[in-house]
């Protein structure tokens, strides 16, 4: 007995001939490449969770960066742009009398973010605490908003 590749009918269903075809399905993913970019494919996208509150004084943002060290961010605001990115790199190397067994992992993000223009940009804060990287971005008086009034009606 031999096994033989399942031929299609010539006039099958063409609506879903292509799809129920198994082994395009499980050979060809080009169906799912082409709703993400091919960077996400090639494993080079990791940019971490982001949460933002506008709060009446501050706009508050929080970066989940787990197994980072303080030092290993860079933060700076170039053109109105907030720039966060991080690096890290770690290797291990054990050395016995018939083996030697070396590890390694790097780990490395950016993630760019564009200031409101009621930002003030000299007296952004941030603080690393428990892999959460917190800004507290303080905005201009003018930006501030000013509770509504009641109107008294007559």
């Amino acid at each position: 007995m031999s096994l033989v590749k399942f031929k299609r009918r010539p006039f099958g269903n063409l609506i879903t001939q292509d799809f129920f075809d198994m082994d395009d399905f499980f050979d060809n993913r080009n169906w799912v490449r082409n709703m993400m970019p091919d960077q996400f494919w090639n494993g080079k996208i990791s940019q971490p969770a982001l949460n933002i509150k506008e709060n009446h004084d501050t706009f508050e943002i929080e970066l989940a960066a787990p197994g980072f060290a303080k030092e290993d961010f860079e933060v700076t605001i170039e053109d109105g742009c907030l720039n966060i990115s991080a690096e890290k790199s770690v290797s291990d190397e054990e050395k016995e009398e018939n083996y030697t067994r070396k590890e390694f992992s790097y780990n490395a993000f950016q993630r760019s973010l564009q200031l409101p223009e009621s930002v003030k940009q000299e007296a952004i804060k941030a603080k690393y605490n428990d892999g959460i990287l917190s800004f507290t971005l303080a905005k201009k008086e003018e930006a501030k908003k000013t509770p509504p009034k009641k109107v008294q009606i007559s």
